[in-house]
């Protein structure tokens, strides 16, 4: 596939060619724009009508970050927390699945006509490549052992590509919010570190809320006599996610060292990020308040990934309700003995 600016032009190849920051205040005031935006359109924002798809790809247009994220002068870590950071079970999954959601985003921009949707989907192909780059430069700083990247094909089915890569981010996204969130209040990692991939984390934000509302948009314009194909699709690409994410990858590093890859690890790997203990149904809470909070600064009136949250206030009940069950019996059992 050819460079980036075969799909988009108004932005360099690579992110070390943004231009740098002309004061403290400059980023400061781009790390809010990226957080807070309202459409000047007046009116509900109808999917499939002229003026949401203008709004959405405004929002993506005008929320984004010239300066974050960015490569950093990566902080000295002593030996323990070097420790916690190379053995993650994740390294070569994250690097992987950025470069693989690049290559789809711009394969999927290369299909679109309208011009404002191709625009917002380019740019988030550009965005997802400069989160490759960031986590290319961290591995590359502390030495984390990888695996030979595998060639970056282009998909066959397009379509389905993009649909793969957009449910996988509103599902890992939401789970990594609480995730990060842990990690923060934990000080398990340095701040630098934290501070470094907090804005990869809004900008996934950003990433699941554009999707969310080209689904609806795309839903609404699509001829009636597709919807039953594409809904089946759907259906086929939640139940792929759901084999994925069952299953564990093996990989092999340079020096013939076998890793053992987490594919769900936003959801299983609290322990590994964090010193707190936490409950499942209130790590489920955590993702849900987490999840508002990031989504809190867009207009309301576009809409939000819903299935994730949905499935995770199930869980946080069925855990509300097993802990209560649970501490009746064992207090009964207790005042037996």
């Amino acid at each position: 596939m050819g460079s980036l600016s075969d799909i988009y032009s108004h932005l360099p190849e690579s992110m070390d060619d943004l231009p740098a920051p002309p004061n403290a205040e400059a980023v400061v005031e781009a790390d809010f724009r990226a957080r807070h935006w309202l459409s000047p359109i007046r009116g509900p924002l109808k999917p499939g009508s002229e003026e949401h798809k203008r709004a959405l790809a405004a929002m993506f247009r005008d929320t984004f970050n010239p300066y974050k994220p960015s490569v950093i002068d990566w902080p000295k870590l002593d030996p323990e927390t070097l420790h916690r950071v190379t053995s993650l079970p994740i390294w070569d999954i994250a690097v992987q699945t950025e470069g693989k959601a690049r290559l789809r985003m711009a394969a999927y921009a290369r299909l679109v006509t309208d011009p404002d949707v191709k625009d917002a989907i380019s740019r988030n192909a550009w965005e997802e490549n400069r989160h490759k780059e960031v986590l290319a430069k961290m591995v590359a700083a502390y030495n984390i052992p990888m695996a030979p990247e595998p060639p970056y094909v282009e998909p066959k089915d397009v379509e389905w590509a993009y649909l793969v890569t957009g449910f996988s981010e509103c599902v890992d996204s939401f789970f990594a919010f609480g995730m990060f969130e842990l990690a923060k209040r934990s000080g398990y990692f340095p701040e630098a570190l934290t501070d470094t991939f907090e804005p990869i984390m809004q900008e996934e934000c950003r990433h699941i809320l554009l999707f969310a509302n080209w689904l609806a948009w795309y839903r609404a314009v699509m001829p009636w006599w597709r919807r039953p194909f594409f809904e089946a699709k759907v259906w086929a690409v939640w139940g792929f996610l759901a084999y994925e994410r069952m299953s564990l990858a093996r990989t092999v590093d340079d020096s013939g060292q076998v890793h053992t890859q987490d594919n769900n690890f936003t959801v299983t790997g609290t322990k590994e990020v964090t010193n707190i203990q936490i409950s499942l149904p209130d790590f489920m809470e955590l993702c849900l308040e987490e999840d508002d909070r990031r989504f809190a600064g867009y207009d309301p009136r576009l809409l939000r990934p819903t299935t994730t949250p949905a499935i995770a206030k199930v869980i946080r009940n069925v855990g509300r309700v097993w802990e209560f069950t649970s501490g009746i019996f064992k207090a009964n059992g207790k005042k037996a003995v």
